[in-house]
């Protein structure tokens, strides 16, 4: 470790332009080496919660990269900007977090500006496949030049963990003071090409209450790669180049040292190899090198060179429970979203830094402490898509929903019976827990606040109502993302304050005959074309609800969600596709190059291809959407080109 740090300190101690978030436990915020670190607290499930072993874990981690100079833990980075995602909270047989948990805080952390991801955590998978959604936060990952460093998993064994195994994420395993792999550190031929290991044997740390402590595993491992790889983001800024955190990836991947012991057991374990500084060191250096000399070049006889884009990967799904901590240490029992006692129904946790003033480091608001010295993270905005479900949130609640029912209609969970009800009594709407959910499985619970709530319980009702007698397949539900609510199942989802303005509901067939109108019902010419762009209107929505699905937490997901909802502006680009007998290729999302002041606008690009003859050149539709608000609205004209495939 003490080369490790000399090393670092080459490279400067990182730059507040380079922000490295790190997904795990709470910290103690109060501890001496936080103090006059730029580091800011991100809403998540389990920010409210408190776990001792949690605070551990998550508290060492963050240290080792943003320990300050002179605070008895010096970490690598103390200069970045940092986030803090708590995923890991609860109670249970170990610190766990779901995927989708997961996702959702790697999505927080890319929209709040991360650079790098720290996840000291993962899930033992047969495959190399995360879940869809967490599938999709990966690709995000990937297409907004994120980082992921992800540690390899402590079982000891030719064994893969989510997300360390996913393509682009960089996994790191532990090796000792010698160089040689853990017994405990996790290999597979998912890491020989993309996996590392760094020390992990008694790595130093902050403890919880002010102490120093060290801890083994690849939890451990993980954050020296990720606070290296944000001192050489920032060694690169600093040197006028481009952040680009695939290049760093890459480099630190071929500038690893082969473990030469000549036992081919022993090679496997190490995964591509042993993390070497100065080897990437070297490496940049000599790409400045050559690129001066190219530019040099250029100058006489200009060369134009064209880079491919990272690619990027499509997961299926691969079902599983939980997300365990890469600790080596023994765990008690954890297991997040548990039983506790009696919750009452409605009861929102807040997140931690949303409605406290303290700072939590001894002092009040504007104590000269660790805790404050960084802005708030910005709410959250969801532009989320859906159907609408209902939870009671404890037994108690849903018996006396039924006791107060009528003798022969009782039964709370038959939504007939339950609307039944509220139709007679519209204002117990508000003393159930109403869920946004995607394929039966709830992602937000919604809790209308402010002098409009009435009306928005009557649209949920609403929405209910549709689902089970009108054909509805979809809603959307904007708002702003804040605190949390158990259900009855125990799962725990972010409460989603909605916006009444942007909540609409959508039946696939009444909205093609909205927009498309009636039928013919004569002429077989006019029945065929009326037909053709049905079904490309159908194809459409059907693609986006079912295929491109997603929690509509990042701005690119909120414009993609909104565009696909916005039916009457996808009718015109339907229409003129159906014309020329074009079929749905693919959608695409890019930040667009040009916007209003104070605006934040993401170009849709949906493009068509020609079944009938694959060489010719798709057409590209595409409308721009600026997500600034809770509700996104569509600017400009829509416009249309050729491209090759």
């Amino acid at each position: 470790m003490d080369i490790i740090h000399d090393l670092a300190r080459r490279l400067g101690g990182g730059d507040e332009r380079v922000c490295i978030a790190v997904l795990d436990g709470p910290i103690d915020r109060a501890h001496p080496c936080f103090s006059g670190a730029n580091i800011t607290q991100l809403d998540t499930l389990a920010a409210a919660v408190t776990d001792e072993r949690a605070l551990a874990h998550g508290t060492h981690v963050a240290s080792i990269i943003f320990g300050q100079p002179g605070s008895g833990v010096a970490g690598l980075a103390p200069r970045c900007r940092g986030l803090l995602a708590p995923i890991f909270g609860g109670g249970g047989e170990r610190l766990s977090c779901s995927q989708l948990d997961l996702a959702r805080a790697i999505l927080l952390a890319v929209e709040n500006g991360a650079h790098i991801i720290n996840i000291s955590g993962g899930q033992l998978t047969p495959s190399s496949e995360p879940e869809p959604v967490l599938a999709q936060a990966i690709a995000a990952c990937a297409r907004r030049n994120v980082l992921i460093v992800a540690a390899a998993g402590n079982d000891g064994c030719d064994c893969l963990h989510v997300p360390a195994c996913a393509p682009t994420v960089l996994a790191v395993g532990a090796m000792d003071d010698a160089g040689a792999p853990l017994g405990l550190s996790n290999w597979g031929a998912a890491y020989r090409s993309r996996g590392l290991l760094a020390p992990g044997l008694d790595v130093p740390g902050a403890a919880p209450g002010g102490g120093v402590g060290r801890r083994t595993g690849t939890s451990f491992a993980a954050p020296i790669v990720s606070g290296l790889a944000g001192l050489f983001a920032s060694w690169r800024i600093r040197q006028g180049e481009p952040l680009d955190l695939h290049r760093i990836r890459d480099a630190l991947i071929a500038s690893a040292s082969p473990c030469d012991t000549g036992d081919g057991n022993i090679q496997d374990r190490c995964l591509r190899g042993r993390l070497n500084i100065q080897g990437a060191i070297d490496m940049f250096e000599r790409e400045e090198a050559i690129v001066s000399e190219a530019q040099s070049l250029a100058a006489i006889d200009p060369i134009a060179t064209a880079f491919a884009e990272p690619p990027t990967t499509e997961a299926r799904a691969v079902h599983a429970d939980a997300l365990t901590t890469s600790d080596a240490a023994p765990a008690t029992p954890f297991a997040l979203g548990s039983s506790v006692s009696g919750p009452t129904l409605a009861q929102i946790h807040p997140f931690a830094g949303v409605t406290t003033s303290d700072c939590g480091c001894g002092g009040g608001v504007g104590a000269k402490c660790g805790c404050n010295q960084s802005e708030p993270a910005k709410p959250a905005h969801a532009y989320a898509l859906g159907l609408i479900g209902y939870d009671f949130g404890s037994e108690a609640r849903r018996d006396s929903f039924a006791q107060a029912m009528a003798p022969d209609v009782n039964q709370p969970l038959i939504p007939a019976q339950l609307l039944a009800y509220l139709a007679a009594n519209p204002q117990e709407a508000a003393s159930l827990v109403w869920t946004l959910n995607l394929d039966a499985t709830p992602v937000y619970a919604i809790h209308p606040m402010g002098p409009f709530a009435a009306d928005v319980y009557a649209r949920l009702r609403e929405f209910l109502e549709g689902q089970l007698h009108q054909g509805v397949e979809l809603v959307s539900v904007p708002g702003v993302v804040s605190g949390s609510m158990r259900l009855m199942s125990g799962q725990v989802v972010p409460v989603l304050i909605p916006v009444l303005r942007g909540m609409y509901s959508w039946a696939t067939t009444p909205l093609v005959n909205a927009v498309l109108g009636e039928r013919p019902t004569r002429g077989a010419e006019g029945q065929e074309n009326y037909d053709q762009q049905a079904s490309g209107l159908t194809d459409f929505l059907n693609r986006v609800y079912y295929d491109l699905r997603n929690l509509g937490i990042t701005a690119e997901d909120r414009a993609l969600n909104y565009a696909a909802t916005n039916a009457f502006q996808i009718a015109e680009v339907v229409r003129s596709a159906t014309r020329d007998e074009l079929d749905l290729d693919h959608v695409a999302v890019h930040r667009s190059p040009v916007c209003r002041p104070d605006s934040e606008c993401y170009d849709v690009e949906v493009s068509f291809f020609n079944p009938s003859n694959t060489q010719a050149a798709n057409r590209v539709f595409r409308f721009t959407v600026d997500v600034s608000d809770v509700v996104p609205v569509s600017i400009g004209a829509v416009r249309n080109w050729t491209r090759r495939a």
